[in-house]
């Protein structure tokens, strides 16, 4: 292998693993129908939960993960996720 093709899988796998990362959590994501469930479901997802209310209807939760700041939005009814905000 020449420095070239080593370098340029490196960057594959790196890239890859950023942005697997980065789409675990999208809309349609199942995390419960209730505050204590989705809370539950986005710390073993590896996010910190900074605060979760309710706001119309929807369960709405702000979160930090790998430096990154969102806000989670969740339909109480179907236990999915709505929206992302992405700060």
């Amino acid at each position: 292998m020449t420095y070239k093709t080593i370098l340029a899988t490196a960057f594959f796998a790196a890239f890859t693993a950023s942005s697997a990362m980065a789409m675990d959590l999208t809309t349609g994501t199942e995390l419960g129908t209730s505050m204590e469930q989705v809370q539950a479901k986005l710390k073993e997802m590896g996010y910190e939960v900074r605060k979760a209310e309710m706001e119309d209807g929807e369960i709405e939760a702000y979160v930090v993960k790998d430096g990154k700041m969102s806000e989670i939005y969740v339909n109480q009814q179907t236990g999915q996720v709505s929206k992302i905000k992405s700060k």
